[in-house]
């Protein structure tokens, strides 16, 4: 099977539930609205997306396993498995705050091999399999030039599924801050992630993603000349959900403020 059959495969499925997203913006009720886990919420609108991605994949691939968010975990699993995240950004999405996407990354032997980020409200679909680059609309990306942490412009996401790490988690914030241009918390990493990869922002820092969260943004940035890794320098940031990311410049200079804040704390 090539690859071409499967990135089109995964723009197919993206668009299916992005349009779905979009016909629902602005119809969630509070009683449309499940609490998952402390401030992370799920609608009817996050599960049938999924259900869309998935049916619209097995449709051609009938034997591939899937990770998705809300309904399939199946961790034992074959060659190919698709990691899914039918709407990043929930809680924006709830408010109609115009910062939500849908992400789907294919494992291929445990490596990421294509991702897809749809960034819905925009009408932007950022592309890429693994030694092909990175594409937004098609057209090729790259990270930015920068190379110093007080030109870049830095995103992340507070930690609500950590908040015992709140504390630790502002020093480092602070840290930060008081030298970049400034700092950036949007609500969907998987934007933050595909924003990197073409340039609009320098850097990223997280702690406590899931692998859907992760998977598609972490091959664009790589395919688009970033770095990305866990808190301790390493590659388990898909175990972990802790993770920086970066031109390689401005990703040694905040790994290095997370190194020196959560020593201790986290070294993944």
């Amino acid at each position: 099977m090539s690859g071409n059959e499967f990135l089109s495969t995964a723009v197919r499925a993206a668009k299916h539930a992005g349009q779905f997203i979009l016909e629902n913006l602005g119809k969630i009720s509070k009683k449309d609205i499940a609490l998952k886990q402390a401030s992370d919420f799920v609608t009817f609108v996050d599960k049938e997306s999924e259900q869309i991605i998935i049916h619209t994949i097995k449709e051609d691939f009938p034997n591939h396993y899937f990770l998705a968010e809300e309904s399939i975990k199946e961790v034992e699993v074959g060659e190919y498995r698709w990691i899914i995240d039918p709407l990043d950004g929930t809680t924006n999405y709830i408010h109609q705050y115009p910062v939500f996407s849908v992400s789907l990354a294919l494992e291929y032997k445990k490596e990421i091999i294509l991702g897809v980020t749809l960034d819905i409200g925009r009408d932007e679909l950022f592309t890429t399999e693994k030694g092909r680059g990175a594409f937004l609309n098609g057209n090729p990306i790259k990270v930015s030039k920068a190379t110093t942490l007080k030109d870049s412009l830095i995103t992340t996401g507070f930690p609500f599924r950590r908040k015992e790490l709140i504390d630790v988690y502002l020093k480092l914030f602070k840290n930060v801050f008081n030298k970049v241009s400034d700092l950036r918390r949007a609500g969907s990493a998987a934007l933050d992630l595909a924003y990197l990869a073409c340039g609009r922002c320098e850097g990223f820092f997280e702690i406590g993603l899931s692998p859907w969260d992760i998977s598609a943004g972490a091959i664009l940035i790589k395919e688009a000349g970033g770095v990305i890794t866990d808190f301790g320098g390493g590659p388990d940031y898909l175990l972990t959900g802790n993770i920086v990311a970066g031109t390689p410049a401005v990703h040694k200079e905040i790994l290095a403020e997370v190194k020196s804040v959560f020593k201790g704390v986290i070294e993944k």
